[in-house]
C-alpha cells in the first residue's frame, strides 16, 4: 500500500526523528500539571530551592525549582 498522502497513527515512543522528548516538548511545554509536593531542597546557593513532587500518571517524581511553580490549588 502506498501511504503517501495519507494520515496515519504512531506512538510518539516510535518516533525516529527528531528525539520523541523534543516533539513532546514542542507539543505539550507549555502545559500545566498538578501535584504533590513531597519533599523541599536547597542547593546551598542562596534563593535556589527545589520540590520533589508527585504527579499521577507519571512514574517518577518530578523535581521542580521553587520559583518556578505557578501556585497553589486548593
Amino acid at each position: 500500500m502506498d501511504l503517501k498522502n495519507h494520515t496515519v497513527n504512531f506512538r510518539i515512543c516510535d518516533i525516529f526523528y527528531p528525539d520523541c522528548q523534543q516533539v513532546l516538548f514542542s507539543m505539550h511545554g507549555n502545559d500545566v500539571l498538578r501535584g504533590r509536593v513531597i519533599d523541599l531542597s536547597a542547593t546551598g546557593e542562596p534563593d535556589v530551592s527545589f520540590a520533589e513532587i508527585e504527579v499521577a500518571d507519571i512514574e517518577q517524581r518530578v523535581i521542580v525549582p521553587i520559583d518556578r511553580i505557578l501556585g497553589i490549588c486548593e
